[in-house]
């Protein structure tokens, strides 16, 4: 049950860290770059059982 809830704050995150908006597209990838990178780790955590 913690592990969904973990999943679905990151993939909220996620979202909101698209550049969508005209003023953040200056920011580039960096931001959804760290979040995807945090989904991919707790995504192996999850697979491996350490979770």
């Amino acid at each position: 049950m913690l592990l969904l809830v973990i999943l679905v704050t990151l993939v909220l995150l996620l979202l909101g860290a698209l550049p969508r908006w005209p003023y953040s597209h200056s920011w580039g990838y960096a931001p959804s770059g760290v979040v995807m990178l945090a989904v991919v780790a707790v995504l192996l955590l999850a697979v491996t059982g350490r979770v």
